[in-house]
């Protein structure tokens, strides 16, 4: 059977796309990719947290789904909201690449003495609320810009000198194999500064009766990566927050089978950052405690 894959048309999703694509035909089978333009895509003058809706770079593929013009979106699991239609599932999810954010910043804005390397009162360009209030916390001297575009789009505003730096996921660059030789590339540690929930996973969604398609998507589904993200995406779901909340969520599985969750949560961009770490040999409640423990505070 041919399986038609919906993707947006960036280079990062298509990569992702085009990726999945050479697994299943690995696996014999016949793939078209189907190019779907999102609200995402075609509002670039606002920020995340000031478009309407959730899932508003996902909604359109879903639909897409729902009326048979695909059968499987690929998409970044982070975009992805944690309620969907009753008609589709997530049939699979990929192995996790980098899941950590980087700090790209202009050489002559770099200082080796302060925190990110970041010279005092830098401008920083990022439109996620997640990575504006923990750079607030960490970082209260610097100014934040709202930046869009894809990623190449955001590097060249970087380069023309619109701000000293920007943040990125770390997976997206290294996906992309995007030269940045030129920059200074700051890692910043998921445990510290936390990533969104499943950052770094790519999501396999499709019409839940398509029992086929979610047989062969098994053979390209990471269980150990599955269990992690879960997590993180029950601590989304449970302090109720769209996918672009001030929200991040970081679930990691050690050599003895231990599990280590990171979690930082504000009320917005500009307030406070709430921190907590848990620690358990089970997954089972993990996301709640966390929870539970910023309720407290």
């Amino acid at each position: 059977m041919k399986i038609r894959i919906g993707t947006r048309g960036s280079k990062l999703a298509l990569w992702q796309a085009n990726f999945v694509k050479g697994r299943l035909e690995g696996l014999g089978h016949e793939v078209e990719l189907v190019v779907i333009k999102t609200k995402g895509d075609r509002v670039q003058d606002l920020s995340f947290d000031k478009i309407e809706g959730k899932g508003f770079f996902t909604k359109e593929l879903e639909e897409a789904l729902l009326d048979g013009r695909v059968d499987l979106a690929v998409h970044s699991m982070k975009d992805l909201p944690t309620e969907h239609h009753p008609e589709l599932v997530l049939a699979g999810v990929s192995k996790r690449a980098n899941p950590a954010d980087w700090l790209i910043v202009r050489p002559e804005a770099v200082d080796a003495a302060r925190p990110f390397r970041l010279k005092e009162g830098a401008v920083v360009g990022t439109s996620s609320a997640r990575r504006k209030a923990q750079l607030r916390h960490f970082r209260p001297d610097v100014s934040l810009v709202d930046i869009r575009g894809n990623v190449p789009t955001r590097l060249r505003k970087l380069e023309e000198g619109q701000t000293d730096a920007i943040v990125l996921a770390a997976a997206g660059i290294e996906r992309l194999e995007l030269d940045l030789s030129h920059l200074h590339v700051q890692p910043l540690y998921p445990r510290e500064f936390i990533p969104a929930p499943a950052q770094g996973v790519l999501a396999y969604q499709c019409r839940r009766d398509d029992r086929p398609l979610r047989q062969t998507l098994l053979a390209i589904h990471d269980e150990d990566t599955a269990r992690t993200v879960q997590v993180e995406r029950k601590v989304l779901q449970l302090t109720g927050g769209g996918c672009h909340a001030p929200l991040g969520a970081y679930c990691e599985r050690d050599p003895s089978g231990h599990y280590h969750l990171f979690g930082a949560w504000a009320p917005a961009w500009d307030q406070p950052v709430r921190f907590a770490r848990l620690s358990s040999t089970t997954t089972h409640l993990l996301a709640e405690r966390l929870v539970e423990q910023w309720s407290k505070v």
